[in-house]
């Protein structure tokens, strides 16, 4: 074989290999960290640099990635535990923790598993907080008592790097006997609301009976009032209608008895009453006593008729 061949042969297989390991070199080196990531790299065991989302190089052979931290909110169950409240009744609580990694470092470095770690603090401080309240009201302050957990975790969380956005309790357990007392007494006061609408609803019939009966009376009254009043103006009028009536009646008599025969229209009137009044008495009684000049109808009409031209005089005077 050719010596110079062989050479050849030789150098072509160190290019191969040297460009096989520079990509090697550069693949290892060149690093994409996603979006809402973070990578955590160590130089010789000991913490270098955190790389965040986009193009990252490390030195091969010599740094690693430590950690891969997710920046995402995350949702961790809380498990079941049981709680005593401030009026020593045992509950079983469980809730849902929402958290978020701040600081990759801290929840690297800081503490071996922040999971395990959050989740624990949660229990702890949620049974440490029903301790402080009594049964009614975790369930009146849910959202009070979710608050006061937040605030006690992120207390106690913040060298871990996390932040607890919030706590949500799913379910409040209490025992079977007071369950069965909390029923009791929750139907107790329905009947106890139900006999105080039904109470208040006769009140307001008999209310409501009593105001149509006064309104009925004060109505009655009006329309007796207005009655009385129609009445009466319409006895005025037809009094006031009879006397212009007679008046009216006796205008004409005067007016006729100015002439010669209106006085003897009254003249034949004078001795016609006479007469029918003669009569009148003669039936009433058998027994009657008249003057001797008044025996004589001519005499009667005379005397009358002497009157009317006495009164006639005085009205021309």
């Amino acid at each position: 074989m050719d010596p110079v061949s062989s050479i050849l042969d030789l150098l072509l297989n160190v290019e191969v290999f040297l460009l096989i390991f520079v990509l090697v070199l550069l693949k290892s080196s060149v690093k994409f960290v996603p979006q809402n990531r973070a990578w955590l790299i160590e130089r010789f065991g000991k913490y270098h640099s955190t790389k965040e989302a986009g193009l990252n190089f490390i030195v091969p052979f010599i740094d690693r990635i430590a950690a891969d931290r997710s920046l995402k909110e995350q949702a961790q169950d809380v498990p079941s535990q049981s709680a005593i409240t401030k009026d020593n009744i045992s509950l079983i609580v469980d809730g849902v923790l929402y958290f978020r990694v701040l600081d990759p470092y801290k929840a690297t470095y800081g503490v071996d598993d922040y999971v395990f770690a959050v989740t624990q603090l949660s229990q702890t401080t949620m049974r440490s907080e029903l301790g402080k309240m009594e049964l009614d009201k975790t369930f009146e302050e849910r959202d009070m008592l979710n608050t006061n957990i937040v605030t006690a975790i992120n207390q106690a969380s913040e060298p871990w790097g996390i932040q607890v956005l919030r706590y949500e309790i799913k379910d409040i357990v209490p025992p079977n006997s007071v369950m069965e007392a909390m029923e009791a007494q929750m139907k107790a006061e329905r009947v106890k609301r139900a006999q105080i609408l039904e109470s208040e609803g006769d009140r307001q019939s008999a209310i409501n009976v009593a105001e149509g009966k006064k309104q009925a009376q004060v109505l009655a009254a009006e329309a007796e009032k207005a009655e009385q009043i129609l009445r009466a103006e319409g006895e005025a009028k037809a009094i006031i209608a009879v006397a212009e009536a007679q008046a009216d009646a006796l205008r004409k008599v005067g007016e006729a008895a100015d002439t010669e025969q209106g006085q003897k229209a009254i003249q034949l009137d004078l001795a016609t009453k006479a007469i029918a009044a003669k009569e009148a008495i003669a039936r009433e009684s058998s027994v009657v006593l008249l003057p001797e000049s008044g025996t004589d109808a001519s005499s009667l009409v005379a005397q009358g008729m002497s009157i009317i031209n006495s009164l006639n005089k005085k009205q021309q005077s």
